[in-house]
């Protein structure tokens, strides 16, 4: 992987299942899209209301082609309409980072 989006969420604390739910739901859906999951967290100890979510793509065309897939994924639609109607997501940031190999 070239490049992964590191997603940050603000969560309500009180519905922490529910995210893990909505969490759990991308394992199928990422992949099938053509997105590289590296995993979503959760919050353990410290603030708990921020989760976060790591997903890995060649580039930025590979993200571009899984935009458009997850678009017309039915379970990834549901999976948002879901997180939308809940609303146990308060607020969704998104960085791009570059991965940096191991030294040797």
């Amino acid at each position: 992987m070239a490049i992964t989006c590191f997603i940050r969420y603000q969560i309500d604390p009180f519905q922490r299942e529910a995210f893990r739910r909505y969490a759990e739901a991308w394992s199928a859906v990422i992949p099938r899209c053509g997105g590289h999951l590296i995993g979503y967290f959760l919050p353990h100890e410290g603030s708990n209301d921020v989760a976060w979510g790591l997903v890995g793509f060649e580039d930025l065309a590979g993200y571009e082609r899984y935009r458009a897939a997850l678009q017309a994924d039915p379970d990834g639609r549901a999976n948002f309409e879901r997180a939308q109607a809940e609303r146990f997501i308060l607020r969704e940031e998104r960085s791009w980072l570059e991965n940096v190999p191991a030294a040797p």
